[in-house]
């Protein structure tokens, strides 16, 4: 989410950050040059108002905060985000169960991943391949709600996996077309988007190949028992404690439907059993805790949740990502273990590629590319201006590579650091404001690239 590094200096746990994404409650522990060229304390110091964040700015590029004294980059986003959400009765109830401690740390590989491919390159294939999962999907569930015996379940297989392959090579093209909502079953779009969610995590942690295929699997068919289930029950908003009784047993429906199909790994199966299950006890069916949860298990848990909180059923408009990130990170500790929740929303971004977003200068535009080592700097296309009419034009932006511009015009000496107006993300926005088409900019954006090329595409200077 940041463009940070860590390390630790005499003992002390330290994160270099960027000095425009320093917040007040951190701990500076140290600068980009001496302290003695500074006004500041020698042994470090909390930035307690915006006035002491404006001076290091004007005098860093960069500084290190130490994690154990103060507030970390994540974690401090997520709580302004929590805290503007509220709670909710759910998130109250579940508040008061017992917290997790008796979870292993998370074993992540950074960077196994790293070559991606441009995204005018795979949304071609990907578009293709996003449809004949749909299909796939789709073909399973209606022989099983038909009860036929030959359930197709190679093809899901098949596509799964090349889907993990899309993903791993670039991770915005499936992202696009899953985050702009196409007219389908709910059910069949819910397994899709969650599946994506769950291939950008694993990428995100490390994971190996095989362990995404399976984790693709798992997610893409955790639904499949609720064919056998009354709409009502499906559809329902507020179920007695008699019918929410029933609704669970669509877990046990799907492991006993995929314990009859041939070729389905023990391991997808255990994906669909356990992803219901919440790491204090409190999920279903078997009330697991903590680690006895598989790890698979535990990641299609958050991404279902994500993707149910911001896709609800039977609501036209889907919630800003950033809701859903609040409340994610609510039930940290609680139903989800910390460390995973951080480093899902690590992967996917506070702003993932299709937000609406508004800047700091007023402007409204839609996220249209990542910056994997900025996260809060994406590529957005600007389509409102600050008075929120439609441009005649949309404006391209790359939010990293215009801060590193008017820095370097600071260091040349060309302009003063306090003349600089920084544009940032201010919020993201619900997908329905403004009435905006973001598939139109998706596919104007798509095809801009094509024909021209990345680089030609930023018009807009410091």
């Amino acid at each position: 989410m940041h463009g940070v590094t860590e390390g630790t200096f005499l003992g002390i746990k330290q994160v270099k950050i960027d000095v425009n994404e320093l917040t007040v409650g951190m701990f500076v522990s140290g600068l980009d040059r001496p302290w003695t060229q500074t006004p500041f304390p020698l042994q470090g110091f909390y930035v307690r108002d915006l006035d002491e964040i404006k001076e290091l700015k004007v005098h860093c590029n960069h500084v290190y905060i130490d994690v154990a004294k103060g507030s970390s980059p994540v974690k401090t986003n997520l709580r302004r985000l929590t805290s503007n959400a509220g709670s909710s009765r759910k998130a109250m109830r579940a508040a008061k169960q017992s917290r997790i401690s008796d979870v292993a740390p998370l074993k992540i590989r950074r960077d196994v991943y790293r070559e991606v491919a441009p995204l005018e390159k795979e949304i071609a294939p990907a578009r293709e391949l996003h449809q004949q999962v749909y299909n796939a999907v789709g073909a399973v569930m209606e022989q099983i709600d038909q009860q036929h015996q030959n359930v197709p379940i190679h093809e899901t297989k098949r596509v799964a996996s090349q889907m993990v392959d899309s993903v791993l090579r670039s991770p915005d093209a499936f992202t696009w077309l899953s985050r702009v909502r196409e007219k389908d079953q709910y059910t069949y779009s819910h397994a899709v988007r969650s599946a994506v969610w769950a291939i950008l995590f694993g990428r995100h942690i490390g994971l190996p190949k095989n362990d995404l295929d399976v984790l693709a699997m798992g997610v893409l068919l955790k639904d499949i028992g609720k064919t056998r289930l009354p709409k009502h029950l499906l559809e329902s908003k507020s179920r007695t404690p008699t019918e929410q009784e029933a609704y669970e047993k669509f877990i046990e429906y799907g492991v006993e439907i995929l314990r009859k199909l041939p070729d389905v790994q023990p391991r997808v199966t255990s994906v669909v059993k356990t992803h219901c299950e919440r790491v204090n006890g409190s999920g279903y069916p078997q009330h697991l805790r903590a680690d006895k949860i598989p790890l698979l298990g535990k990641i299609a848990g958050i991404v279902t949740f994500y993707d149910e909180t911001v896709n609800p059923r039977g609501i036209d408009q889907p919630l800003s990502p950033s809701k859903a990130v609040a409340k994610l990170y609510e039930y940290r500790e609680i139903e989800f273990q910390e460390e995973l929740v951080v480093e899902f929303i690590r992967a996917i971004g506070l702003y993932p590629t299709g937000t609406l977003v508004e800047l700091s200068t007023g402007e409204v535009a839609v996220v249209v590319e990542q910056n994997f080592s900025r996260r809060l700097k994406p590529i957005v296309m600007v389509v409102l201006d600050t008075y929120k009419q439609a441009l005649s034009k949309p404006l391209l932006m790359d939010l990293a590579a215009e801060e590193r511009t008017k820095q370097a015009k600071v260091d040349a000496g060309k302009i003063l650091a306090s003349e600089v107006e920084r544009i940032e993300i201010v919020q993201d926005l619900e997908p329905g404001a403004y009435d905006i088409d973001i598939a139109g900019i998706r596919d104007k954006y798509i095809s801009r690239k094509q024909a021209k090329g990345l680089f030609s595409l930023f018009k807009r200077g410091g």
